[in-house]
């Protein structure tokens, strides 16, 4: 069976959830080898066998954390070059993060292999790999598949439900001299971010989202976030207008989200801000103008002023969870 291999989204050997989900889809294609970068192996295996990692390369160095992407690159190509001498490697899957995306094109760039971003379905077709992604700022919805070389593929968060699986891993230690290149710059100082409660924006199942609409009191919506346990996000209006943190911005300059559920409160719904939350397998609209772009878009929607709209959801919400 063709190994899937599967970057390890961690930090220290705590294990993100965006890695559960890849590790699922690649049990679609093939076998799944997770490719485990840095300090914590011993924390992370557990996680990784629960669902479903059949091997793993383990890349046990202590400094790859201090240094940029490069050094995952470098572990990525020698666990292709190692699941390879094994036998057949299908494809590469990434998290579909900054990282992850600036990883995966350099990897592609090594292997001589095509890249597709960015895609919320992989699946098998053809003998192949076929994945499904928005094109052209979110306007089109298309399938693609890697015509040359390893397919690379990052992937979505939310773009799959995690399904235990529970294995022991085949652990195959890879011993990788970091080039010169991959020192070239080093990480100096790390400040933890500020903990609101909420689910980090980009691996939320439930996003709330204030624009323009919000007048600049995000109050209403991040209460009906809270009571829903979502995070939140704005639009550039509302972020360019100093109201809300530029790391909260979804859009296509901003962090693309496609979590279970997405409500856009105020929000017009410009293609800017549609190319980062499209892709949402449920979208919820309220706003007080009934030709809003955002309707045509969103599979419900509430004509009213978010003021009045969101803190009565909130009340019902908390009612409800009892």
């Amino acid at each position: 069976m063709s190994q899937i291999l599967v970057l390890v989204d961690h930090v220290e050997g705590s294990v993100r959830k965006t890695t559960a989900e890849l590790l699922t889809i690649a049990r679609r294609l093939g076998e799944p080898a997770a490719v485990f970068v840095g300090r914590g192996w011993d924390a992370a295996a557990p996680v990784l066998g629960e669902f479903g990692a059949a091997r793993a390369y383990v890349v046990p160095a202590e400094d790859a954390d201090d240094y940029l992407v490069v050094p995952k690159v470098e572990a990525l190509q020698a666990a292709v070059q190692a699941a390879g001498a094994a036998g057949d490697v299908a494809a590469v899957l990434i998290p579909s993060s900054t990282d992850g995306k600036e990883v995966a094109g350099r990897l592609a760039v090594r292997l001589g292999s095509g890249i597709i971003t960015d895609a919320v379905d992989v699946r098998p077709a053809d003998g192949g790999i076929e994945t499904t992604q928005a094109a052209f700022a979110g306007g089109y919805t298309v399938a693609a598949h890697v015509s040359r070389g390893i397919p690379v593929i990052t992937v979505k968060p939310n773009s799959a439900a995690p399904e235990p699986a529970p294995t022991q891993p085949d652990v195959q230690a890879l011993d990788v001299t970091f080039s010169a290149a991959a020192k070239a710059a080093r990480v100096v100082e790390r400040k933890p971010k500020a903990k609101t409660g909420r689910p980090d924006l980009s691996e939320a199942a439930v996003v709330v989202s204030g624009g323009r609409g919000t007048g600049g009191d995000f109050g209403p919506v991040e209460a009906f976030a809270d009571a829903l346990g979502a995070a939140v996000g704005a639009s550039r209006a509302a972020v360019d207008a100093g109201w809300y943190p530029h790391s909260n911005q979804v859009g296509q300059t901003g962090k693309q989200v496609s979590p279970q559920l997405y409500v856009a409160a105020g929000i017009s719904g410009a293609i800017q801000h549609r190319a980062g939350m499209q892709t949402s397998k449920m979208i919820v609209a309220v706003n007080k103008d009934p030709e809003a772009p955002i309707f045509e878009l969103a599979d419900f929607g509430v004509v009213g002023d978010l003021f009045t709209v969101l803190p009565q959801a909130t009340e019902e919400v908390v009612k409800r969870k009892g």
